[in-house]
């Protein structure tokens, strides 16, 4: 018996691990209409998993667990660039809180009330910002928060 429980949290724990989101990815993706006009969700080999061509955000591919600010060739405000050189990097609770409020997340995480972000689209509830959340890490291409979090020091 003992093994046969012992067999099945070694088979469960890596479902558990993966990641750090609490939302509905299945939700999310009708919610990520809203995003899509900005962003995009393409994958290492150029495959658009979600989105348009929109190009007036980063691709959000592999947000998870990323350093805040960092999509190659993507210009960010300088406040951005700031908050992930400061160690912001992209988790459930964060997205949710900045995708509600950018500016003022990135004065509350900066402690600067002269910080700003480019993104002025607001999503309206934490429901829908954890749903988007969920979706977009659903699409693969990030990296776990524990990993993140082992790996922060080098």
């Amino acid at each position: 018996m003992s093994f046969t429980i012992a067999a099945m949290a070694l088979f469960a724990a890596p479902a558990f691990a993966e990641s750090h989101v609490s939302g509905d990815a299945a939700a999310g993706e009708s919610v990520f209409n809203q995003c899509q006009a900005c962003h995009v969700v393409t994958n290492d080999e150029g495959e658009t998993l979600a989105g348009r061509a929109g190009r007036t955000g980063p691709n959000l591919y592999g947000i998870e667990g990323r350093t805040a600010g960092t999509v190659e060739d993507f210009r960010y405000s300088s406040s951005m660039v700031e908050a992930g050189e400061a160690g912001l990097a992209w988790n459930e609770e964060d997205f949710a809180a900045y995708t509600q409020d950018p500016t003022g997340f990135l004065r509350e995480y900066l402690d600067d009330s002269g910080a700003r972000g480019k993104m002025a689209f607001k999503l309206r509830s934490e429901d829908d910002a954890k749903n988007v959340y969920a979706y977009i890490v659903s699409l693969g291409g990030g990296t776990p928060m524990e990993e993140a979090e082992e790996g922060s020091g080098s």
